[in-house]
């Protein structure tokens, strides 16, 4: 096995060259002047270097969130981890009206029962077909649930951070303070916790190419929902997520021979059905007359 926190490390090392390159494409000018004024100036001393404290914030909780997944998946069965992590939902949407004064209609928490209860069906039958014993420890189930709240109220107030700074400010300059901070918590966590392997039997140990592929996607993973949080916000994060869940399983039909049960396919109805009901405004489900 690789070590999960070195994982992370190079994950953040990723994303921070990723989001460097890419504020200096929008810049236009010489690398020289990039380093001085862009990097130096907008990144590092942005508002007397007040708005790289506010990213401290979120992504400390992120690199602990990267980290308390890996812990979870270590002593929760796959199956029992994805629907127990589905609390995210749930904690996305109270912190989302604590830090971003959002208001939800009654339909709204109505699709967010909804999902809920469809994921959970979905990741029941997956369950059933992949093993039929299920086993849990009290260290899975805290790590996952102090994932959940942290990955709700990270995400609300980088959330707020983004949309509070204006069409000015570039998400790209968000996301390199972003990278920074998490450069530096997720190298202490590794030389916390696996400093002495890291010496004993290298950086690199238990690495193979699938090891590769899942740090890039981990790392390019995070630009994209960053780009949500802009564009959109965390509840339909969430719900991009667990449908990703249910396209797994479709997939999975392809690649091993996964029979879909009552339960999946009426998990997916649910699902289905709850991201239409939470896109729908308001007034569709006024009954006063016009």
């Amino acid at each position: 096995m690789y070590l999960a926190s070195t994982a992370v490390f190079l994950a953040e090392v990723i994303k921070l060259l990723c989001c460097t390159w890419m504020f200096y494409s929008t810049t236009g000018g010489d690398l020289v002047s990039f380093l001085k004024h862009g990097l130096w100036k907008d990144v590092i001393l942005s508002s007397g270097g007040h708005d790289l404290a506010l990213m401290m914030v979120p992504s400390g909780l992120y690199a602990l969130q990267n980290n308390l997944l890996y812990v979870a998946l270590s002593h929760l069965e796959a199956a029992t981890f994805q629907v127990t992590y589905q609390l995210k939902i749930l904690s996305t949407a109270i912190f989302s009206m604590v830090l971003l004064g959002r208001r939800l209609d009654k339909h709204q928490w109505i699709a967010l029962f909804l999902l809920m209860l469809g994921v959970t069906l979905v990741q029941l039958s997956t369950s059933t077909t992949i093993n039929d014993e299920t086993t849990t420890t009290w260290i899975g189930l805290m790590a996952v649930l102090a994932s959940c709240i942290s990955s709700g109220f990270a995400g609300c107030y980088f959330e707020r951070i983004l949309k509070s700074s204006g069409v000015s400010c570039s998400i790209w300059i968000r996301n390199v303070q972003l990278g920074i901070c998490g450069l530096i918590f997720s190298f202490l966590g590794m030389m916390i916790y696996d400093r002495q392997r890291i010496w004993q039997d290298g950086f690199f140990q238990g690495y193979d190419g699938m090891t590769i592929w899942v740090i890039l996607n981990q790392a390019l993973g995070g630009l994209v929902v960053s780009m949500v949080m802009k564009y959109a916000d965390n509840i339909l994060k969430a719900f991009a997520t667990s449908l990703s869940i249910i396209l797994s399983s479709i997939i999975s039909v392809y690649l091993f021979d996964f029979q879909p049960s009552t339960y999946f396919v009426l998990g997916t109805f649910i699902v289905l059905l709850s991201t239409y009901l939470y896109g729908q405004p308001s007034s569709s489900f006024s009954l006063k007359p016009d």
